[in-house]
């Protein structure tokens, strides 16, 4: 634990650090913020590097783990649609704790007055991630190949974004960006290593991913849908 704590202090150091130094020469340089504003970034840049150590070591000794446990356990019950609702429902719950869902849905929320809820647009992105989760372990089990899903889906986002009001476009395509989150990422791609794992005939490099990818094309298609709705 003390060597992986130690790689994790390198990885959170190396991703921080670079950004703060550039922060301190733009103060030096160009910038010239008040001593104070300085302080409070300097103070907040510390606060990040240690949650995000504490987050990714989180993820590395409880959540893959865990993913990955689910993942083999599901396929054991012998009922595809049991494994595929659980999927959709573990899909679901993990997108509603994304942190970036919710910062996007705040932002949305504060940018319509309201018009558009962040509790709806939460709703729409976690149920599109959870439809899509569950469709990608379905097509693992039924070993449909992965082109013919992506091509399908972003063929339904191009033929969307001709009926889609121009102002939520952007919001879907953001939507999409932001279930590949520190959350949400970790736990799916170790829901499909471990199913993967467990079924007969499949390869963990050519299966086991990809969920990922398929999972954010949901999201894209959902909010379109509710500009169409709204609009």
């Amino acid at each position: 634990m003390n060597k992986e704590a130690a790689h994790l202090l390198r990885e959170v150091t190396f991703a921080v650090l670079p950004v703060s130094l550039i922060v301190c020469v733009l103060q030096l340089t160009l910038l010239h913020m008040p001593w104070d504003v300085f302080a409070r970034f300097a103070l907040g840049a510390l606060f990040v590097g240690c949650g995000l150590f504490l987050f990714l070591l989180g993820v590395k000794i409880g959540l893959l783990p865990m993913g990955e446990m689910i993942g083999a356990e599901l396929p054991k019950s012998g009922s595809v649609k049991y494994l595929v609702f659980m999927s959709f429902l573990l899909g679901t719950a993990i997108t509603v704790a994304e942190p970036d869902v919710r910062v996007l849905a705040h932002q949305v929320d504060f940018v319509s007055a309201g018009l558009i809820s962040r509790n709806i647009l939460v709703f729409v992105v976690a149920l599109s991630v959870g439809i899509c989760v569950g469709g990608a372990v379905l097509r693992i089990v039924l070993g449909v190949p992965i082109v013919k899903v992506l091509v399908g889906g972003y063929a339904v986002i191009l033929a969307l974004s001709f009926f889609t009001p121009e102002s939520f476009l952007p919001i879907a395509y953001d939507a999409g960006g932001v279930t590949t989150g520190p959350v949400t990422v970790p736990f799916i791609i170790a829901l499909g290593l471990g199913t993967v794992g467990v079924l007969r005939g499949k390869n963990s490099f050519s299966d086991g991913f990809g969920l990922v990818g398929l999972a954010s094309i949901g999201p894209v298609i959902g909010v379109m849908i509710l500009g169409m709705i709204y609009g």
